[in-house]
């Protein structure tokens, strides 16, 4: 729990910033009105440069605990701050009460340094059976109350993202995610709409049925939609989610399903960004669409060479079953396109050659409109999320080309993220502004926690779509 207060005289530890400058660590404004004291000398003994990720450990003149977190070199952004806090969080681990005294001269800063501490303390302990310390309470030494409110909630949200990215596909099916968002829709005042796999056939969603029949768990196609009294935009969210990708009938190889249940974290990111939304009361219509199923090799699984009938009426020759991602979110696409949205974008850990392509900590973004894509590249940008804007070159659309069919759903290898996107877009309704958000390298880390992202499912894109709502309201 992070809260503002004016009282910070009763702490286990007190945390301040450490500035990287030419001469040597010099303390950030806000460690000398909390602590009373210089303590650069220690610091300098102890050989500390400030730089970003450090934290140093030192007793203060009352023997408390004093977190000493580098915050780089000047100037100080709301991204430092946050990385500075969530860092701070897990050196916390098994402190009841810190107060925080990094800078905090404005909103911005107390909402950044409330949203690392919250999300660098998060821990997925659901499977343990050992009781894991809870992170510690920060208080935070500022008036501004209401971006501490934002801050929860942001936070609150990419954590429970979190939790469904990181909860196994043996408990976590297509019909156990779509029961666990109806049941947060009703606690947050949402309109939740699930379609079971007799809804599906009935209603044509040719692709959804065609990824989940050759599991035993069943596809869903869930419907979330936060409306505001006060609205005169409307933003519809897609997201990906398989709950398991197996590769079906292509199957992936060894090495490659360990972290598979990862595949749907667009769902959980669009998920949480649309509670979010209802929960700050942001004034914009936000209709959200999960595509979710399990795809698996099976005798009644999807096989390379089969054609399926999409919703809308288009046709896909299946030429490889692991691009199962863009045919779920094709149906889903067409349908959110039918409410006439102002804008669409969908969210997918879609292929690995966006991973190769930008690594495992930034993620790409294709449009068909330049000015909706810088909007998207803002907002990441503001929620410190590393995004790229990458392109739509129309000369790997002819590699989408099928014999028998309108389309395949695979093209060329190489640029095969773009051709992905390309796909994508063959979707769109016409004239509407559309981003693809292609989250599959920063959406899990396999890697150790660093900054305020976790180990595993880390809520990639949550916050950007929750800055990108509020731009469009």
């Amino acid at each position: 729990m992070v809260r503002a207060a004016s009282d910070t005289t009763t702490a286990d530890a007190v945390v301040v910033g450490v500035v990287h400058t030419a001469a040597g660590p010099v303390l950030a404004p806000g460690a000398t009105e909390v602590l009373g004291d210089d303590v650069t000398a220690a610091l300098r003994v102890l050989g500390a440069t400030g730089s970003v990720g450090e934290v140093v450990k030192l007793v203060g003149r009352d023997g408390g605990l004093v977190l000493a977190v580098g915050l780089g070199a000047e100037p100080v952004d709301a991204e430092k701050l946050r990385q500075a806090a969530g860092e701070a969080a897990r050196a916390l681990s098994g402190v009841e009460r810190a107060v925080v005294a990094l800078p905090a001269p404005d909103p911005e800063a107390v909402e950044a340094i409330a949203t690392g501490h919250l999300l660098g303390g998060y821990t997925f302990a659901r499977y343990r059976t050992d009781t894991a310390a809870p992170p510690a309470q920060a208080v935070v030494p500022t008036p501004h109350h209401a971006a501490v409110h934002r801050a929860t909630v942001l936070a609150e949200e990419v954590n429970r993202a979190r939790d469904l990215i990181n909860i196994p596909a043996n408990e976590l099916t297509p019909d156990a995610f779509a029961a666990t968002v109806a049941a947060v829709g009703r606690e947050h005042g949402l309109t939740v709409e699930v379609l079971d796999e007799n809804a599906l056939a009935e209603q044509g969603f040719g692709g959804i049925l065609a990824i989940g029949r050759g599991s035993a768990s069943p596809p869903r196609l869930v419907r979330i939609a936060h409306a505001h009294r006060a609205a005169r935009t409307t933003l519809a969210l897609v997201g990906k989610g398989i709950t398991y990708d197996s590769g079906g009938i292509s199957l992936k190889p060894v090495g490659a399903n360990e972290i598979m249940k990862r595949d749907m974290s667009g769902a959980a990111a669009v998920f949480a960004a649309t509670v979010a939304a209802a929960r700050l009361d942001l004034p914009i219509g936000v209709t959200t669409w999960l595509a979710l199923a399990e795809n698996m090799p099976s005798g009644s699984a999807v096989r390379p060479g089969d054609v399926l009938r999409m919703y809308g009426g288009k046709t896909v020759e299946v030429v490889n079953t692991d691009a199962e991602g863009r045919i779920v979110l094709a149906d889903a696409i067409v349908r959110a396109g039918e409410e006439r949205p102002d804008a669409l974008v969908d969210v997918a850990t879609l292929t690995a050659a966006m991973r190769i392509a930008l690594g495992n900590h930034t993620y790409g973004v294709m449009s068909n409109d330049d000015d909706f894509r810088a909007k998207v590249l803002a907002a990441s940008e503001r929620a410190g999320e590393s995004a790229w804007p990458m392109p739509l070159p129309p000369v790997l659309r002819r590699g989408l080309d099928s014999t028998i069919a309108d389309l395949a759903n695979t093209g060329e290898r190489m640029g095969g993220g773009l051709a992905a996107g390309l796909f994508l877009r063959e979707f769109v309704p016409p004239g509407t502004p559309w981003a693809h958000l292609d989250i599959a390298g920063p959406a899990f880390n396999e890697g150790a926690p660093h900054g305020y992202t976790p180990r595993g499912g880390t809520g990639a894109a949550v916050r950007a779509l929750v800055n990108l709502a509020e731009d469009l309201a």
